[in-house]
């Protein structure tokens, strides 16, 4: 198998896993986005958003940027024809799904916690705890 062709699989593979294309979708569709909206988005722990995040920025397809002890991600420039539509597609065809109806309101009501003040992120903090303890699988803010 030629080199070019074994990078192609490489990507595909990546995206095969269905968190991580979730993630690509919401990507391609928002841009650059804190690890936790999306954990608020998809939700799901940070720490499993992170390692998915980590799994994809190793195989280049995406970047990111640290804001304090924030992680911003954003999908890479394209850097080929196939990503430059495979990007295209994730954000003009799979963004559209009906399935991810639910998760893209979440992402677009979900508020970055680098926007809160110390106050307010103890507050939601103190909520997660709460609804946690009662079984709720709430996220905080």
């Amino acid at each position: 198998m030629e080199a070019a062709t074994e990078q192609e699989a490489a990507l595909f593979k990546v995206l095969s896993e269905p968190t991580r294309l979730t993630l690509a979708v919401l990507l391609a569709l928002r841009g650059e986005t804190c690890v936790c909206m999306l954990a608020e988005a998809l939700e799901a722990p940070e720490s499993k958003i992170s390692r998915h995040l980590g799994v994809m920025r190793a195989a280049g397809v995406v970047e990111a940027r640290r804001e304090g002890t924030w992680m911003h991600y954003k999908l890479v420039e394209p850097r080929s024809d196939l990503e430059r539509r495979l990007q295209e597609c994730l954000r003009d065809s799979l963004g559209k799904l009906h399935t991810l109806k639910d998760t893209r309101e979440r992402l677009t009501n979900a508020i970055c916690r680098s926007e809160l003040s110390p106050a307010e992120r103890r507050t939601a903090r103190a909520a997660a705890r709460a609804a946690a303890k009662h079984g709720r699988p709430v996220h905080p803010r």
